[in-house]
């Protein structure tokens, strides 16, 4: 029997597992396939407090679980594919194993939305990326379009420079919705130039990306756009599946969860990028990571018969 096991290993999760784990509740994170979540395909955490000179995302994930094990977290690299959230014993089952605990805290987060386009799914790995850090290098001097207009969108074809001879930014509407800062990185940067009111219809090529074939919304106009590479940031879903029919979802799939981030279903709790369709940042996602971990406490403490202290 556990106290706390927690889905995910993304801030949010690591966050709520420094919590739980200093309030000697010996918490077990199931990391899923993608041990870190989102932020380690980010190269430059320059907003994150405390880093001034910033910090690579897989840096941080590396010190927020060395940071978790120290304080008595155990980490368990396996996936979950089956949960039973009702009741006062909850159940999380993986592969091989099935887990009980007293509280679940869902930190899941969210992964990249696709085009959905013809070529899109064929050319993975052969011109079409979600990562730049994963994949910029591969594009040295070379042409690589970069799809969207938001934060993510902009600070990933600002990693890409370091490496492509060019980098076109596709965006839909005729403005970016990015912060100021980044906007202005962008139209500084030599490399970088923009294509304003269009949509990708199709990704083409032989044997690996060289075109997209481009729609302007407005005019309807359809053009072959020659290129080497796409990365695609166009947002990002909810990894809420496993949860489906078993917790309160929105309208979107995001975790509906209330300011102390609690579910419909007591005893269960989420934080991070799972119940976070605005902010989406590694210090949002860390602050209701601890938000989680202290509720469950509470909820712990509660159902033990015992005051929490300061409440």
């Amino acid at each position: 029997m556990r106290n706390v096991i927690i889905i995910g290993s993304g801030p949010a999760g690591l966050t709520a597992a420094i919590y739980a784990g200093r309030a000697n509740l010996q918490p077990l994170v199931i990391s899923g396939l993608e041990r870190g979540g989102q932020v380690t395909l980010t190269n430059d955490l320059e907003n994150y407090p405390g880093f001034p000179n910033g910090l690579g995302g897989f840096e941080m994930y590396q010190l927020l679980e060395q940071q978790a094990i120290k304080f008595g977290a155990e980490m368990l690299y396996e996936v979950v594919t089956e949960v039973e959230l009702k009741g006062e014993i909850k159940k999380v089952k993986t592969t091989d194993q099935v887990y009980e605990a007293r509280t679940v805290i869902v930190a899941t987060g969210s992964n990249p939305k696709r085009l959905g386009v013809p070529g899109e799914d064929q050319y993975i790995g052969k011109g079409v990326s979600y990562c730049a850090t994963c994949d910029g290098f591969f594009f040295s001097g070379k042409h690589v379009a970069v799809i969207g207009g938001g934060n993510s969108a902009l600070d990933e074809g600002l990693f890409l420079t370091r490496f492509a001879a060019k980098v076109t930014i596709i965006h839909r509407r005729d403005r970016l919705r990015a912060d100021a800062i980044l906007q202005e990185r962008a139209q500084a940067n030599e490399k970088m130039d923009f294509i304003w009111d269009s949509v990708v219809e199709e990704v083409k090529g032989q044997g690996s990306v060289n075109a997209l074939k481009l729609k302007n919304v407005k005019t309807g106009a359809i053009t072959d756009f020659p290129v080497d590479g796409v990365f695609v940031f166009i947002g990002h879903h909810p990894n809420t599946d496993l949860f489906a029919g078993k917790l309160q979802l929105d309208e979107g799939g995001y975790l509906v969860t209330d300011r102390r981030m609690r579910t419909n279903l007591a005893g269960v709790f989420g934080c991070g990028d799972v119940q976070d369709s605005v902010y989406r940042q590694a210090i949002t996602a860390a602050g209701t990571g601890c938000q989680a971990a202290i509720e469950a406490e509470r909820y712990i403490a509660e159902h033990a018969g015992k005051a929490y202290p300061g409440r």
